[in-house]
């Protein structure tokens, strides 16, 4: 047996407007970098209420970063500056590379009874291939292989490998692990993890521990982390949870419901970063030419195939 990584603190979503006007909850962003390095955001869009979504995220710029979009629920339909259209559908994942520059638009569409639900990751591209060439790896779910796990419990593999089984994206510098994980009730699981690399789960249905002895929970208050050690780590959905870097595997232990999270993993970049909305560098000198190009229509360095 491994050891277990303990929690470092628990972040909860917090209710956004992004794009035209779609409604999400942040779950981290920008004034949690680098804590999350080599990843950028995390935002989960869902939502019964078609007014909530429908006006979507038309057409802007990304620069320098890879945007990952995992539906669970209803459609995206998107399109790009290079010419690619396209659907992602519920359980499909969509990896696209930004790297030089490219300017897209993606616009949800719900099931027939409205329900709409993904999630979408923003991770960093290192400085050596901020410039590179974009690229997209579009998954559907059927080429997204599950993994049994200990005590019944399943994972599909996004990305990286687990129990031999490697996911359909690959080519990432950060060397990332992406997981969507199911626990069933009163049971336990250990998932190994890369030591050395950032490792957060968020928690999209039921409640689970994350602590092997189930002793401490962690919280934030005034920008200072706490531990209270007289109540029990137990984590619900909507919250992320982001593990101190020492130790080789996760320990999650469920109670009388069954629980679903997705894991994140990669590689900390230990670089500067200069944010600017959807565009991320190295430097204010890097944003304020990305904006510049933008504007003057010189933004786009590859082209159109």
């Amino acid at each position: 047996m491994g050891t277990a990584r303990r929690i470092d603190r628990v972040f909860k979503g917090k209710p956004t407007l992004e794009g035209a006007g779609v409604h999400l909850k942040r779950v981290f962003g920008y004034h949690d970098v680098p804590r999350f390095d080599p990843f950028l955001l995390l935002d989960d869009f869902h939502s019964n209420n078609p007014a909530h979504y429908l006006a979507g995220f038309p057409w802007h710029p990304h620069r320098g970063i890879e945007t990952i979009t995992y539906l669970f629920e209803g459609s995206v339909e998107h399109g790009d500056s290079l010419g690619n259209r396209g659907v992602i559908r519920s359980g499909d994942v969509q990896w696209m590379t930004a790297g030089s520059g490219i300017i897209h638009q993606e616009m949800p569409k719900g099931r027939e009874d409205g329900e709409m639900w993904g999630v979408q990751l923003w991770a960093n591209l290192p400085a050596a291939q901020k410039m590179t060439e974009p690229r997209y790896q579009d998954v559907s779910s059927a080429d997204i292989p599950e993994v049994t796990l200990d005590g019944g419990a399943a994972a599909r593999v996004i990305c990286g490998t687990l129990k031999t089984v490697r996911g359909p994206v690959d080519g990432i510098a950060i060397d990332p692990l992406y997981l969507d994980v199911r626990v069933p009730p009163d049971s336990g699981l250990r998932l190994p993890v890369k030591p050395g690399h950032t490792v957060a789960a968020y928690l999209t249905g039921g409640r689970a521990y994350f602590e092997p002895e189930r002793d401490a929970y962690s919280y934030e208050m005034d920008g200072v982390n706490y531990f209270d050690f007289k109540r029990e780590c137990l984590i619900g959905p909507e919250s992320a949870v982001l593990f101190l870097p020492d130790g080789d595997e996760l320990a999650i232990s469920t109670a009388r419901e069954p629980v679903r999270f997705l894991l994140i993993s990669g590689k900390p970049l230990g670089e500067p970063v200069a944010w600017g909305g959807p565009i991320v560098m190295n430097s204010r000198a890097e944003l304020r030419a990305a904006f510049e190009e933008y504007e003057k229509g010189t933004f786009l360095k590859h082209a159109r195939k």
